[in-house]
């Protein structure tokens, strides 16, 4: 199918050189003349944004065919990773063993048993470590890649050449870091109440992900899942909830996990039938919250099919998150409103902490380790794997702080992260997740009057630019101050835990 695309790209290649080779004055006549061109407008505006930017007929046909050769580093990755990287078993706490895979190391690394999760990191990014040089050429690869088709097309840096081929101003990206950055001393008071919840004398990067709230352990099943979700999600309005309610009775979701099923959980759109999700239903309330993101990104589809044209409905991946993660913490905030004693509520701001540090803190750093290593490149300084390492080993210190020991092992964690090959996707997470805290609470504390408005902006498909239609929902994007606002509400739920931590420990 990635051949069969690239030969789609290579017949349609003319159409842009087309539609740039008319004078501007010469289409808007065309319009004039037959009012049903309209409807490619924004598909045709969108090509003539980057007019600067694009090449002649020939060298277009050039650069699409090149398209699946650019392909290999990611490929060459995934292969690599996915197909014939092999771990070992290690041992538990009490002498068992347990066979390590890519699949299984992030829940073994939930696991209550400290001394498991010790051996499967070291065994772990120990196998990574072993082909540092075979990822480092890939990696290598990747960034040449970028830097070539950014030189091709004319733009300063192969960020630039990414961010604005979505139509984003790189400031917003340049905001999100610098947010971070100005509120670091929140992720460093969350780094010490987790050292402090978890008992230890030194906090490692094996303790990531172990559970601080380990004693609480809702079963649900996924019938009292659809009506967590429904009541979570009535804020949005009757019209919202009847068509979530037609997703669950019309089946538009695989739920159990099944033999050879693929991991996980997505959804995907088809234009002019209904979003399609999938789920592995394991009845934990884990699940219910990935459900209810997914349900989102079905929602979001659903009504930019149903209000837009089919080429007007495809929404930019910078604001793909947003409908899911408003989803989230609207649920998390209807279960914090219920819960009813201390243990279910600090395994709720828990879940909501790590919302935070996965999602706004570990993507930034993500995309600071993408930003610095391509302008690396770009100034002719080689990407090695002791270069790369020592960067990523670097910025998890920054990060992580003082009260974490950045073991020399994480400097491989960037190894085994597949969106490096997704040329500059992740900081489009951090900024979803940040528009997402400020639409959910607003539309808690003013309700129609907020919803309203953000229904609009799920029915907008692409007919702007991303940051522009965030601002229809109340989120402008543009400045540092919706940055700023999540990390204040993360840095009150660290306030609670560490009040909450004191109850426990009196």
């Amino acid at each position: 199918m990635q051949t069969f695309a690239v030969q789609i790209d290579e017949m349609l290649s003319f159409f842009e050189a087309e539609i740039l080779d008319m004078d501007p004055s010469e289409l808007a006549r065309y319009y004039d003349a037959l009012p049903e061109l309209r409807k490619y407008e924004v598909t045709i505006r969108e090509i003539v944004r980057l007019r600067e930017h694009s090449l002649s007929k020939e060298l277009e046909k050039l650069l699409a065919s090149a398209g699946e050769m650019a392909q290999t580093p990611s490929n060459g990755f995934g292969m690599l990773s996915n197909a014939d990287l092999r771990f070992p078993s290690v041992r538990d706490g009490e002498g068992k063993e347990v066979q390590l895979s890519n699949g299984r190391f992030v829940p073994v690394q939930m696991s209550g048993d400290r001394i498991l999760r010790k051996n499967a990191f070291e065994a772990f990014y120990g196998r990574y470590s072993e082909f540092k040089n075979t990822w480092a050429a890939l990696y290598d690869g990747q960034v040449k890649q970028q830097i070539f088709y950014a030189k091709a097309r004319k733009y300063p840096s192969t960020f630039a050449a990414a961010v604005t081929k979505n139509n984003v101003d790189p400031a917003v990206c340049d905001n999100l870091i610098e947010s971070v950055h100005r509120n670091m001393d929140k992720m460093h008071r969350y780094v010490r109440l987790r050292r402090r919840m978890l008992g230890v004398e030194e906090l490692h990067m094996y303790d990531v992900y172990a559970p601080m709230v380990s004693d609480y352990d809702a079963g649900v099943t996924y019938e009292e899942a659809q009506e967590m979700v429904l009541a979570a999600l009535r804020p949005l309005g009757e019209d919202y909830i009847e068509v979530v309610r037609e997703a669950f009775r019309e089946r538009w979701i695989d739920v159990p996990e099944n033999e050879g099923k693929r991991s996980g959980a997505y959804s995907t759109g088809v234009y002019g039938v209904h979003p399609y999700m999938l789920l592995n239903w394991n009845g934990t309330l884990n699940d219910v919250f990935t459900l209810i993101h997914e349900m989102g990104h079905s929602m979001h589809t659903w009504y930019s099919s149903k209000n837009q044209t089919f080429l007007n409905s495809h929404y930019k991946i910078f604001v793909a998150e947003v409908a899911s993660t408003t989803n989230e913490i609207l649920l998390l905030e209807y279960l914090l409103g219920k819960a009813e004693d201390r243990k279910e509520r600090a395994y709720l701001i828990n879940h909501y902490l790590e919302s935070f540090k996965g999602t706004l803190f570990r993507q930034t750093m993500f995309e600071e380790f993408e930003r610095k290593t391509n302008e690396m490149a770009e100034k002719g300084i080689p990407l090695t794997a002791d270069t790369l390492c020592e960067t990523y080993i670097g910025l998890n210190r920054e990060y992580f702080g003082e009260d974490m020991v950045s073991d020399p092992l994480i400097a491989y964690e960037w190894c085994r992260i597949p969106h490096f090959y997704y040329n500059f996707y992740v900081y489009q997470y951090a900024t979803s997740f940040a528009a997402s805290v400020a639409i959910a609470h607003r539309i808690l504390s003013e309700g129609d009057r907020a919803a309203a408005p953000y229904l609009k902006f799920l029915k907008s498909g692409c007919t702007d630019d991303p940051v522009s239609l965030l601002k229809i929902a109340g989120v402008d994007l543009s400045t540092g101050r919706p940055v700023d606002e999540a990390i204040a509400v993360f840095g009150e739920a660290v306030s609670e835990m560490e009040k909450l931590a004191e109850m426990e420990e009196q």
